[in-house]
């Protein structure tokens, strides 16, 4: 969970923004290619699950059903309907990241555990979003980066089996399956290292062409799958239900399918603020009641996936190099673009195209994508350093979680209710990490004032900002700064409590690096503070009245106004420096 949020900047390579409308040939031309880019993904992860529980039987409907989830979740993402869905062009599409998991949840009792887990793991995303202000504090970047590092140990055993694998009829030492396992890795490779531009999407598509083409001398592809399937049609499997038994196996498997949801709203988190900095011709503050929405659009695909009996989905983070580098974040295309998978689904050779790829390619892909993930997780644990506190958490969290993985822990101590849990890496390192992360936020949490929302507070917030300044050893000059910028904050804070229902302001004074961070949480708010000091100067009739932001960008050294659906967070860093 990267900070995106950080200095946002104005596109002028874009040519339709979220709310501009292409014309109908450009919108279809773009649905297009991004479904040909997406459709990979969405088809290629449930029959790589199914293939490694030995589950052929279920494969046809979990296509067809993970086609249709991902194509009305891309739908609700591009066009909400109340509190769901951001209203920006978030594809979705089957996650990789429940590769590990839903093998083991398929093999030990079929589609039906599966369905059962996802919707039960479902429920999370929307605890999840709308407490998203609360967690905002415990599932840090280093908590999801630790935890998606494990996440790509626990699925590599999957990719090194699909590697070795070849049908029945061909010799197993023959060179067949690592050569075409290589093809197919070196293509994606070369192609993302040397492609430009879009043409690096296109890289895990590519390696797949490569690698099933030089499998054809080698006697590795089997055609039947696309013989058999119509052109049109259903699935002749049919919905397989749910396991509402919850045995031995739903318990034990639950809680890594929470772990790795929780992964996955994470994920759907930063592509949901990364996709608000492309998707505009200006600058604008990041809006987390879209995070909100976004998340609980990943809910509802989710719940649908459970119900469906289907791997679960997620936002694709191509959704946000495809605005990026083609130039068009307009919501129209992606609402096509789920109009198009969806219809899709009832082609059943388009997804039987892709049961002809042979398993030492598919292997190949998913590598890459775990090599992706676990970059992934290293980016987010460094992201703003990589010091004493944050590097013992990481290191402690994963190696307890490998450690568990293989069983190296104790493994004749364990109680017998803790195996089903604590035998999976992800989950028991996931642990590990979050109640590091609550221990250290509990040595560096600051004293926390509730003010009533009058202008009578102003002596106790006055009070709390000379103790933190006195702690960090501030000399007046900057006390005078820091007072001053707490106290147009508050008094912005009340400004805006005059037009609605009144409720206390809670304020924490704490110290970062060499500056003091005052955070300030109220009510909900229509307005945002740093979009308004960001137009300040496009409003020069308006002086008087906005006299007081003027003054908090001129003595603050940074304001970010986070705004959620049930509070505002307004924090204010400030530095040591003189006023002038």
């Amino acid at each position: 969970m990267s900070d995106p949020r950080r200095g946002p900047t104005s596109d002028s390579r874009l040519r339709y923004a979220v709310d501009e409308t292409p014309s109908d040939g450009l919108t279809l031309g773009l649905s297009l290619q991004v479904v040909t880019l997406v459709l990979t993904g969405i088809i290629l992860i449930p029959i790589i699950v199914l293939n490694a529980a030995d589950y052929p039987e279920g494969l046809e409907w979990a296509v067809f059903a993970a086609l249709v989830v991902s194509g009305l979740a891309t739908i609700l993402q591009a066009r909400p309907a109340g509190p769901i869905g951001a209203g920006y062009p978030l594809y979705m599409g089957t996650s990789g990241a429940f590769i590990g998991v839903s093998a083991a949840a398929v093999a030990v009792g079929g589609l039906s555990l599966l369905g059962t887990l996802v919707v039960a793991s479902s429920l999370v995303q929307f605890f999840f979003s709308a407490r998203l202000s609360f967690f905002r504090r415990l599932i840090t970047p280093t908590v999801g980066g630790t935890v998606i590092m494990l996440l790509a140990v626990n699925v590599f055993p999957i990719t090194t089996d699909m590697l070795g694998e070849v049908p029945p009829g061909v010799d197993p030492a023959s060179l067949g399956g690592p050569l075409v396992a290589f093809a197919a890795f070196v293509t994606i490779i070369l192609v993302s290292l040397y492609a430009r531009g879009a043409a690096r999407l296109w890289a895990p598509l590519f390696g797949i062409v490569v690698g099933t083409a030089v499998a054809v001398p080698t006697g590795m592809l089997d055609w039947t799958p696309l013989v058999d399937a119509a052109w049109f049609g259903l699935p002749r499997s049919g919905w397989p239900g749910l396991d509402l038994s919850f045995d031995g196996r739903f318990f034990g498997l639950l809680v890594p399918f929470v772990i790795v949801t929780v992964i996955g709203a994470i994920e759907t988190y930063g592509d949901a603020i990364a996709i608000q900095r492309v998707s505009h011709r200006t600058a604008v503050p990041v809006d987390f009641k879209v995070v909100q929405r976004a998340l609980n659009a990943d809910g509802v695909g989710n719940l649908l996936s459970g119900l469906a009996g289907t791997v679960p989905n997620t936002t694709y983070s191509s959704s946000i190099s495809i605005a990026d580098l083609t130039g068009v974040a307009a919501r129209r295309v992606a609402l096509w673009g789920g109009i198009l998978i969806v219809l899709t689904a009832f082609m059943p050779k388009l997804p039987a195209l892709l049961q002809v790829v042979p398993d030492p390619v598919a292997g190949a892909y998913i590598f890459i994508f775990v090599v992706l993930l676990f970059r992934q997780g290293v980016r987010l644990v460094t992201t703003g350093g990589f010091g004493y506190e944050r590097g013992l958490i990481v290191c402690v969290s994963f190696w307890v979680g490998l450690g568990f993985q293989y069983g190296a822990i104790f493994p004749d101590h364990l109680p017998e209710w803790s195996r089903g849990i604590l035998d999976n890496g992800m989950a028991a390192g996931g642990i590990v990490a979050m109640v590091l992360t609550l221990l250290v936020s509990l040595k560096q949490s600051a004293q926390r004032d509730v003010l009533e929302p009058t202008v009578r507070s102003l002596p106790k917030l006055r009070a709390a900002l000379d103790r933190a300044a006195e702690r960090a050893g501030w000399d007046e000059l900057a006390v005078n700064r820091l007072q001053l910028a707490g106290e147009e904050a508050f008094l912005y804070l009340l400004e805006r409590q005059e037009e609605s229902k009144p409720q206390p302001v809670r304020v924490s004074v704490r110290p970062v690096d060499d500056l003091l961070q005052i955070e300030l949480v109220a009510g909900p708010d229509d307005v945002n503070l740093e979009d308004r000091l960001g137009k300040l100067d496009e409003e020069d009739h308006e002086i008087v009245r906005d006299v007081g932001p003027r003054i908090l960008r001129h003595v603050a050294k940074e304001v970010k106004h986070e705004q959620f659906y049930d509070l505002d967070v307004l924090t204010v860093t400030v530095d040591t420096r003189a006023l002038v």
